[in-house]
């Protein structure tokens, strides 16, 4: 590639035109359609069975079958018999509790408060994202429902037709997404990956063959650069796999994320390939054909060719870092053998059983710190409501918990689609029941508005991040209105105090977690990034107990923060795109280093976890006590050497180190001489593979510790 000159088209454009984002976001890509149509079937049938049977809180059925039908079928199967066990515990708590305050006012305030924050505890811990909607919204039903003057009777048949609602809801999306089943397109999560990889590799074919990159290569990689990598961690979070496949994928669509920006970066450029280059550039594709194949197959990828050897890293910086991603990706799964499998006595899926909560629920506290957020966004909700007297907007409450759930990352953008998006339902609702539902005469003629309604809702919710909160919180807004009571309402007060409501709740979030509680997206980016570091410090340090027990369970809660801390730091990045002020240039130069950081410190946090076997010295993973003692010296220097990034990025005074070349040369060293010993002189395939992975985590280290 010998000359690159702009193109006519402009990829860093300060903001894209709404008109073109529109077009982006609300184009169809393979299973969106289908998607879409389950999120529509199984709140049709939830609303029919509700009118049908005249249930009570139709609205919250007909929104948890939209945030349930967002899972895979295996995922929602298991949601649901996770969904019932909580629902029937949660509607047991609130029973009880509520007997046992209900004569005295100031137990009462001080059990809602600790109703409150076990919620939003609970949501930030639960692993299902389904279940912890229905508890959000067993929660949100029952809290009003005791302020009410009517029998105790009632009172506990309310509550219990909260619990049955979500459980009905949760079922009639579980029959709709297995009768959808049949038509899916395999696992989501090698798909989108295999959609990415497809892109760039369309792209160096168009330069491999000396041809134009056409519009349409151009265009789904500008669109898969825009989407980013969101969808895939928010499937990997809620999925069902395994720690260490959560953790190897998150790696790789990290890798893949940054390996379509930085061919996003070259398809709006006008690039001449040169004789020298072609061979690269082919062999580039191929290996990206071959992972993606590999993939696709379940098969643990390679690398099909290397490069021919040329000096052009200093002409095409875009190539070179290109291929370092390809071979990351492929670098991945060295040594992948589960740590679990070896956990005495032994699991049979080799990882431990996924569980209902996160593995650092008790050890982590940004999860008490979310709690006590979103439980004082509630209060305050609840003191206004009852200190005006005005029940009809305890919506409020409702939309903490149900906004709680996509709060962790918010930014300016995320806020702007709640307001807009219960504007947009809250009108759509009202002039409805205005101009609409008066000339309508039977179920039929209220379902076609539904679906409507529902299908525009639905197709934004399945678009990128960058609008489709916007549906949801469309479809919340017109639900709240229209499927509160069966009856034809005559008054616009109901319709009004609900919206009042949802947007009391949505300031009271904002004004907790964005600005009391709250910082900058990019000093919080900065401080997560600085936080990982020091975290994977710690990890290189491990295990610190000598029960095997005990230091594998320490392992994995471990390693659980540090994939949430992954997940925050590109939240946050995500947001510092919408934050404007005069240090606006240098957020983003930041974000831009972050970003090109992040997957490195992914890899170093895989290749690490598949040495961590060696430090335990588990069965078939046992190192000479020469080898073991020269890898914990390495490893106290790889954690020094992490220690030392963060410090630097605090603006701490650098501390002399030993160099971290010098600690891996002594153990490659003892390895080397108790081979001899051993094999006379041949090094043996499990000593290569350990080799390998100390000069990959070393190599990481190394060129983390340069840049940063």
């Amino acid at each position: 590639m010998a000359a690159v000159t702009p193109s006519s088209s402009e990829w860093a454009r300060p903001m894209p035109m709404l008109r073109d984002v529109l077009r982006e976001e609300l184009a169809p890509y393979p299973g969106r359609g289908i998607l879409a149509a389950r999120m529509v079937v199984a709140a049709t049938l939830m609303m029919l069975v509700d009118l049908t049977f005249g249930l009570p809180d139709a609205a919250y059925g007909a929104i948890y079958t939209l945030a349930m039908s967002r899972e895979s079928t295996r995922a929602t199967v298991t949601a649901a018999k996770n969904s019932i066990l909580v629902l029937l515990l949660g509607t047991a708590f609130a029973i009880v509790g509520a007997m046992c305050t209900l004569d005295d006012p100031m137990l009462r305030m001080l059990w809602l408060i600790t109703t409150l924050f076990t919620a939003f505890f609970a949501i930030s811990v639960i692993t299902d994202y389904a279940t912890a909607t229905g508890l959000g919204i067993l929660i949100a039903l029952t809290i009003p429902l005791w302020d009410q003057y009517i029998p105790v009777e009632l009172k506990v048949t309310g509550a219990l037709w909260a619990a049955g609602q979500t459980i009905i809801a949760g079922l009639v999306t579980v029959l709709v997404a297995l009768a959808f089943e049949g038509l899916g397109h395999g696992d989501d999560l090698l798909i989108f990956i295999a959609e990415r990889l497809t892109g760039v590799e369309n792209l160096l074919k168009c330069y491999s063959e000396s041809r134009p990159v056409d519009e349409n290569t151009a265009k789904q990689i500008t669109r898969l650069a825009v989407l980013g990598t969101s969808t895939l961690r928010s499937n990997l979070r809620r999925s069902g796999y395994s720690p260490h496949y959560v953790e190897q994928m998150g790696a790789v669509a990290a890798l893949v994320g940054r390996l379509v920006d930085i061919a996003a970066s070259l398809a709006n450029l006008s690039i001449r390939v040169s004789g020298e280059s072609h061979e690269r550039v082919r062999f580039l594709a191929e290996n990206i054909a071959g992972i993606r194949a590999d993939l696709l197959a379940r098969k643990i990828p390679h690398l099909r060719k290397s490069g021919p050897e040329v000096d052009a890293l200093c002409e095409v910086p875009m190539l070179h870092e290109m291929e370092k991603t390809v071979s990351l990706i492929a670098g991945v799964f060295v040594g992948s053998k589960s740590l679990g499998a070896y956990t005495p006595p032994a699991t049979s899926g080799g990882d431990p059983p996924h569980t209902l909560f996160v593995r650092d629920a008790l050890s982590n506290p940004e999860h008490v710190k979310f709690g006590l957020k979103g439980c004082l966004a509630a209060s305050l909700c609840y003191i206004v409501y009852t200190s005006l007297n005005w029940p009809g907007i305890s919506t409020a409450v409702t939309t903490c918990l149900l906004t709680a759930l996509t709060t962790i990352g918010a930014s300016h953008q995320k806020q702007f689609l709640r307001f807009t998006g219960v504007f947009a339902g809250g009108a759509i609702g009202i002039a409805a029941q205005i101009f609409i539902l008066p000339q309508l005469d039977s179920i039929f003629g209220f379902t076609l508005l539904f679906l409507l309604v529902t299908m525009l809702a639905a197709w934004i919710t399945t678009s990128g991040p960058r609008i489709s909160y916007f549906g949801l919180q469309l479809a919340v807004a017109f639900y709240f209105i229209n499927l509160g009571e069966f009856k034809i309402q005559t008054s616009l007060v109901p319709a009004r105090d609900r919206v009042a409501g949802v947007l009391l709740g949505l300031f009271m979030m904002w004004l907790v977690f964005d600005r009391l509680w709250g910082a900058p997206a990019a000093v919080e980016m900065r401080r997560a990034f600085i936080s990982n570091l020091r975290l994977l410090a710690q990890l290189a340090k491990e295990p610190v107990s000598k029960n095997l027990r005990i230091a594998i369970h320490q392992s994995y809660s471990l390693r659980e923060t540090i994939n949430l801390g992954f997940n925050a730091v590109r939240a946050f990045a995500d947001g510092v795109l919408f934050e404007f002020g005069h240090s606006r240039q240098q957020d983003l130069a930041l974000r831009n280093q972050v970003l090109r950081w992040q997957p490195q410190l992914r890899m170093f946090f895989v290749t690490r976890i598949s040495l961590l076997k060696y430090r335990l010295q588990l069965p078939g993973f046992k190192l000479p006590k020469q080898v073991h003692t020269a890898q914990r010296e390495f490893d106290e220097q790889l954690a020094a050497t992490l220690d030392g990034m963060a410090d630097r990025l605090e603006g701490k005074t650098r501390r002399e180190m030993e160099c971290l070349e010098n600690s891996l040369a002594r153990l490659e060293a003892a390895v080397v001489t108790c081979d001899s010993v051993a094999s006379q002189g041949v090094i043996t395939a499990d000593s290569r593979t350990f080799l390998l992975l100390s000069r990959r985590i070393g190599s990481l280290a190394a060129s983390l510790d340069k840049e940063i």
